[in-house]
């Protein structure tokens, strides 16, 4: 039976000492506390990312055959056991192509690589904040399109201020996935509506919708106050100020945060039908707009923790609660029964080791 020992462990409880956990047939057998112990490392849960466009040099809106694999490694380098390949604003029809070769990806031998929990559509029906997704391509809502989605669709991004945006979250939400509020200028009974619906995340909040006035609170005020959504935010020092990573974790709480990458595969330009270039620390439109990450997820935790925030309640934002949206309620913590994905994280913070259902991926 594999053991790892730690100088810590984060617990639902919170940060459990000197700890040696056990592992058995893929889960979490136990959890012994230890007097002494000469390892350094923390353990934590493997980091959920519901946004991953693409990286390096990978777009998965375009990747095939052996690129899943580079995929597989570059995610276990940042921490990622379990992620969401995302699919930004294209045409209606062309989104069969994609989600057929991601299918095909969720179809390989699951051992010691992150799974896929389903696709992430970012768009097309979206609203009057766009920020890098082609206006020409975003579209009304069509109900009909959405309930023939497959089923390893798993979380779509839409815009409230669209017309049917309420009976579209119902129904997505009726299909058992996520629904997220995003690239939007709604009013607040437009939100309010869709979250009454069933909505329970806010797309990197303060990007791609209106944000905050004392005398005309925008959307990201919106998801700030209404405690029946989670907002996620873009920790890479470029699109949210550390300070006001710091008020959002403060105003959304522990249970509320949620860290996403939006990574895009900077280094071919592309993200989707998108083209981009790496300019000023992020990948950017030729005008400037945001267009995406070239952050990882153990780097974001680095830097809400530099921007305050402490360093249990980062790394929840990037397990336990986007687990919990998913509805996969057989990981995102470190306790006895749960699927024994695991990340030790070094002084530094960097990833040292990952375990996939207990076997280790990286280091050991």
């Amino acid at each position: 039976m594999p053991t790892v020992d730690a100088a810590d462990v984060l617990t639902p409880a919170g940060w459990a000492g000197p700890t040696r956990v056990h592992m058995a047939d893929g889960v979490i057998t136990a959890l012994a506390p230890l007097a002494m112990t000469d390892a350094t490392r923390r353990i934590v849960p493997g980091f959920v990312d519901l946004q991953v466009n693409g990286i390096a040099d990978i777009d998965v809106a375009n990747a095939d055959g052996g690129e899943w694999a580079r995929l597989d490694g570059l995610l276990l380098a940042q921490g990622v056991t379990t992620w969401c390949p995302t699919l930004v604003t294209m045409p209606l029809d062309r989104y069969a192509r994609p989600l057929a070769r991601i299918a095909a990806a969720m179809e390989r031998p699951a051992a010691s690589r992150p799974t896929i929990a389903g696709v992430h559509l970012e768009g097309p029906f979206l609203g009057r904040s766009p920020g890098a997704h082609p206006p020409a391509w975003i579209v009304p809502v069509d109900l009909e399109w959405l309930a023939a989605l497959p089923s390893h669709v798993a979380m779509v991004t839409l815009a409230g201020e669209q017309p049917d945006a309420g009976a579209a979250t119902a129904l997505l939400v009726e299909a058992g996935r996520l629904v997220s509020l995003g690239h939007t200028q709604c009013s607040a009974e437009e939100f309010d509506a869709c979250v009454a619906a069933g909505a329970r995340l806010t797309t990197h909040l303060f990007n791609g919708m209106s944000g905050v006035h004392h005398r005309s609170p925008g959307v990201a005020v919106f998801a700030l106050t209404n405690p029946a959504v989670s907002a996620s935010l873009i920790a890479d020092g470029v699109h949210v100020h550390p300070r006001v990573l710091r008020l959002a974790a403060q105003a959304l709480g522990t249970a509320r945060t949620v860290l996403v990458t939006d990574a895009v595969a900077w280094q071919a330009g592309t993200v989707g039908g998108i083209g981009m270039e790496f300019r000023d620390g992020a990948p950017r439109l030729p005008d400037g707009t945001l267009a995406g990450s070239a952050v990882t997820m153990d780097a974001a935790v680095r830097e809400m923790v530099a921007a305050g925030v402490a360093l249990g309640d980062a790394v929840v934002a990037a397990s336990t609660n986007p687990a919990r949206l998913l509805g996969l309620h057989d990981r995102g913590t470190v306790e006895v029964g749960r699927r024994a994905d695991l990340v030790a994280l070094d002084e530094e913070l960097g990833v040292e080791a990952v375990w996939i259902a207990g076997d280790a991926a990286i280091g050991g």
